[in-house]
């Protein structure tokens, strides 16, 4: 069942002279994790900004084509409902901070306060949410005082506690060390997990490999490439469209064109460990 529908979709910022998308069309699965990747000024940003209704709702432009969510039109929706569909991540958690809270407590339940919903409900979603991203040990911390993992954690948690069906996620790790990527990665895991359809986008193309389920390959506002991650991840035309590829995939291309073929390329760490130990046990070399 499809959650998001976008055919023909082109888009001009009002100021600018060419389209910053062009003739997109895309299909989001419910409960499905999509990577947007691709190099940076592709329209990866735009068209997410597209997906949660900040266009055409606050940058105006010239929006053509259909971008449907749940069947609805874009231009259909109020932001005030599309807001509880589908929550939005920021590149940098301090945008997302809101600067009016002393505490993480009062941060994760700003947004379901201005929902008018009741106290002691809030108080319940609040304490699930910081119970299931282990972040109880920050609940009275200040939010401008915690480190940048900590700050999109909590960030995650003020969108995860208004229960949104779509979750967009614009490069959640880009400032973060390993260890706060790694905990970020396991709070989009559980969601996924959860249903949650996730748009994820990301430069860090190991952990894409890892964990998305679909890969939107954009260039110059294009949609150049889209298929299931390992059928995109294990395609050399995909580097020259401006996409990494997993240092497993090139791996086991580059054995391939030495004639050493694993009986697969693999994407990920363990699939790459499982075909070498079946290469050299039918080798007779394990």
């Amino acid at each position: 069942m499809s959650s998001i529908t976008i055919r023909n979709l082109s888009y001009q910022y009002p100021i600018s002279e060419s389209d910053a998308l062009k003739n997109v069309n895309v299909t989001i699965e419910k409960g499905k994790l999509y990577a947007l990747v691709g190099a940076n000024g592709g329209g990866k940003t735009t068209l997410c900004n597209v997906i949660r209704g900040f266009i055409p709702h606050f940058y105006k432009g010239d929006l053509r084509g259909e971008v449907l969510i749940e069947g609805k039109d874009i231009r259909e929706w109020e932001m005030g409902e599309l807001s509880q569909k589908i929550g939005y991540v920021f590149q940098n958690p301090f945008t997302q901070i809101s600067g009016v809270k002393d505490n993480v407590f009062e941060e994760i339940a700003f947004g379901l306060e201005n929902l008018g919903m009741d106290i002691e409900r809030i108080k319940e979603k609040v304490n699930n949410v910081i119970q299931m991203l282990e972040i109880d040990y920050l609940r009275d911390k200040n939010p401008f005082e915690l480190s940048g993992g900590q700050k999109q954690r909590v960030a995650l948690a003020s969108i995860i506690v208004m229960e949104p069906d779509v979750l967009v996620i614009d490069e959640p790790t880009s400032q973060l060390d390993p260890k706060g990527t790694e905990e970020v990665f396991k709070i989009i895991e559980m969601m996924k997990n959860k249903g949650k359809t996730i748009i994820l986008v990301e430069h860090k193309i190991e952990l894409i490999a890892e964990y998305a389920d679909h890969i939107i390959l954009m260039k110059d506002g294009e949609v150049v490439m889209q298929g299931e991650t390992k059928q995109i991840l294990t395609d050399e035309r995909a580097i020259e469209l401006g996409c990494s590829l997993p240092q497993y995939s090139m791996f086991g291309l580059e054995m391939r064109k030495r004639n050493l073929d694993l009986g697969g390329i693999p994407v990920t760490e363990q699939e790459a460990l499982a075909f070498v130990k079946t290469w050299l046990e039918k080798e007779g070399k394990a």
